[in-house]
């Protein structure tokens, strides 16, 4: 029996929520936060970086760099790391956009979609395999 197979006989962990509960994981997550963004070379740009609501988005400082991939690239992903071995990781796809200018730059991010990850139960103990056990919390 081959992984697919296996995989289709776990129950669906497709389960759709409202903003509210997005809002909540990141509440309960936290911590440190990445901020992921994309360099004109495609190389991955990750920062660590302080975010609050406002108005429906998550607003915080950027750099110079992140502010760079930013203007040229709008999509950008946010994670939060799991806080136990064997949690979730909070991964949030978002919209960017500038505000303001030089040290005072920030960035506005609107969520577009979130979910929490992690390896399937039994890629956990074994470290085989590639399949994960993940709740969409916003799509």
């Amino acid at each position: 029996m081959t992984r697919a197979v296996e995989r289709s006989n776990l129950p669906d962990m497709t389960i759709p929520v409202e903003l509210a509960r997005l809002r909540n994981e990141i509440a309960r997550c936290g911590g440190a936060v990445y901020l992921l963004t994309v360099s004109r070379d495609g190389r991955p740009h990750a920062v660590s970086v302080s975010l609050e609501w406002s108005d429906g988005s998550l607003v915080g400082g950027v750099g110079r760099r992140t502010a760079e991939n930013i203007a040229e690239r709008r999509l950008v992903s946010l994670l939060w790391p799991p806080a136990e071995r064997g949690g979730y990781s909070l991964i949030v796809d978002a919209t960017a956009s500038l505000e303001g200018a030089g040290q005072a730059q920030r960035a506005r991010l609107v969520p577009t979609r979130g979910v929490l990850h992690r390896p399937a139960a039994e890629e956990r103990d074994s470290g085989a395999g590639c399949s994960a056990d993940c709740v969409p919390l916003l799509r």
